[in-house]
């Protein structure tokens, strides 16, 4: 039996994480984490028994721990208590599995590793802000990255085997999210709930409004890049209303594979968790091709979607200016999902932003390290707070 160590228990990904243990007896959760939810923290508590649990707040911890006194748990809080959490029981064969939102997950995985704790990831923006980083110390401790996100999850699975000097290119898939019909004008005036509204997906606030903004498309293809070791030019992107197909890898011979399944992101969590193999489950439903009479495809318009040609540039820059981007995007949607700004002002913060620290502050020679990470982070925050009158 496998110990699992879960940040984010109580969201979207977390969620289904505990569908996937419960299939079977082949883990066992010794921790979590939640940030504010304590009906759920509860619920997880009574139900599997943990070790351990960390919570976001002082007090919401020593709630916990009060209610729970007759109980051997160990309760922590904050960033410090993700990082006890990363790395309990620091001499096992357990896996961290990192599906809390933000930059939060990125310090709590660099831990888990340098205890050659192995990782499923599901927080894009540990690779996205500290991909560097994290390929050197995965390289210098020998541990696994093995992605939860579906796209991630069909290309690993579309190059298993593979010789990576045959691969031409990945191509990574979109449904477009929930304002993929509708014009640049028409965009003007939606509101948080008609973001929320994904054709496809049932996920969290912010990563649904990153889908409507490809902000998400564009994290996706940084992931892709650090964990593929794939050069940006050769990682493309493509619009599937369907999202029956999650990616496809192309070969140097032309030839293409592709993954597909109907969505459910307990498919590339059960394939994460039990990784290489692919167990039954009661949970995914066959494709059925005889009413499946459509794939479709278009051509991704930069254009359309300016957030994601800036992911590509500041990618390709490297260094700080990935923080910049995730950073800027993290403040303007928390903005548009409290209703404080419209829906194309997102994108107006976060090029604003990009733009101010390319000039100002991006040195293409500078050494990269947690902490000039965590002070970008903060400065960017700081200058959007003193500008926007946040």
């Amino acid at each position: 039996m496998k110990n699992i160590y879960l940040l984010g228990a109580s969201g979207s990904i977390g969620t289904q994480v505990l569908d996937c243990i419960d299939e079977a007896n082949d883990f066992r959760l010794v921790g979590f984490s939640v940030n504010s939810n304590l009906k759920r923290a509860c619920e997880i508590i009574e139900k599997y028994k943990p070790e351990i649990v960390c919570l976001g707040k002082e007090e919401d911890a020593q709630f916990i721990k009060t209610k729970y006194d007759y109980m051997p748990l160990k309760v922590v809080y904050g960033a410090e208590g993700l990082i006890s959490l990363s790395i309990y029981n620091s001499n096992d064969d357990g896996i961290l599995i990192n599906s809390v939102v933000g930059m939060v997950g990125l310090a709590p995985t660099i831990e888990a590793i340098k205890i050659k704790r192995n990782i499923l990831l599901a927080n894009k923006e540990t690779l996205v802000v500290g991909g560097e980083i994290i390929n050197k110390l995965k390289k210098q401790y020998g541990v696994s990255i093995i992605p939860i996100d579906s796209e991630h999850s069909a290309i690993l699975q579309c190059i298993e085997g593979s010789n990576k000097k045959d691969i031409n290119r990945l191509i990574i898939t979109a449904s477009g999210g929930a304002f993929r019909d509708k014009t640049r004008e028409e965009l003007k005036d939606v509101t948080i709930d008609d973001a929320l509204n994904h054709p496809n997906w049932n996920m969290g606030k912010k990563i649904t409004v990153d889908c409507a903004t490809m902000v998400n498309k564009g994290l996706e293809v940084m992931e892709a890049h650090y964990l593929f070791d794939i050069d940006y030019d050769h990682i493309d992107t493509i619009i599937h209303r369907e999202s029956i197909i999650h990616s496809m890898v192309e070969f140097n011979d032309n030839s293409v594979l592709a993954c597909l399944s109907n969505p459910d992101m307990r498919l590339p969590i059960s394939y994460a968790l039990y990784y290489p193999r692919k167990v039954r489950n009661s949970f995914s439903r066959k494709l059925d091709f005889d009413t499946l009479t459509k794939l479709s495809f278009r051509k991704m318009d930069k254009d359309r979607f300016p957030c994601l040609a800036l992911a590509y540039k500041v990618g390709k820059m490297s260094g700080i200016m990935p923080t910049v981007f995730n950073s800027a995007n993290e403040v303007a949607t928390k903005l548009f999902v409290e209703k404080r700004i419209n829906f194309l002002e997102i994108e107006d913060i976060i090029f604003d932003c990009v733009d101010y620290f390319e000039k100002n502050y991006y040195n293409a020679n500078e050494e990269l390290t947690l902490e000039l990470i965590f002070k970008i982070d903060k400065d960017v925050r700081l200058y959007l707070s003193n500008k926007y009158n946040l």
